[in-house]
């Protein structure tokens, strides 16, 4: 004799085993959006580190360019830029001054003052960082390649070349 239950009966899943599945999807779904929720807020978190990151490297090259005024071949002395847009960053704007280093003849820290508006409150971050009284950059780069050289000379090709030949 047989006790086996009809083959109609053993078929499906029972109620224990789909609460246990739905529990398993139910906690799996709940790690992948709690992943998600994290991810999204860390990569938003490194976007405006980046921005941030950008606008204090245009404030420095702005500082660079304008701090010491270069007229007549003199640097003269540091000025204050006040309320200065940030170059390439709208919204922003910041305010520099220089303090002289007793010790050091051509040494200055500079104060700097960033501000802007966000989510309608004004925001600001301060910092300092030492320059030196030297020429800019670009002026250097002018000075060793143009000056030196006398003058910028494109090169011509045979075409250009009002005698037709290679230079």
């Amino acid at each position: 004799m047989r006790l086996h239950a009809p083959a109609a009966r053993r078929a499906g899943f029972t109620l224990v085993e789909v609460v246990l599945a739905m529990g398993i999807l139910l906690l799996g779904s709940t790690a992948i959006i709690g992943f998600l929720t994290f991810g999204s807020a860390t990569a938003r978190h490194a976007q405006l580190r980046t921005q941030a990151a950008a606008a204090v490297e245009a404030i420095e090259g702005d500082i660079d360019r304008n701090l010491f005024p270069y007229e007549g071949g003199v640097l003269g002395d540091p000025v204050v830029l006040t309320d200065r847009a940030v170059p390439g960053v709208p919204g922003v704007v910041y305010t520099a001054r220089a303090v002289p280093n007793p010790e050091l003849a051509r040494e200055y820290r500079v104060d700097i003052s960033m501000s802007w508006e966000s989510a309608g409150m004004k925001r600001s971050k301060d910092w300092s960082m030492i320059r030196i009284q030297e020429l800019p950059f670009g002026e250097r780069l002018r000075r060793e390649f143009i000056e030196k050289s006398g003058g910028f000379k494109p090169r011509t090709t045979a075409a250009q070349s009002p005698e037709g030949n290679e230079e």
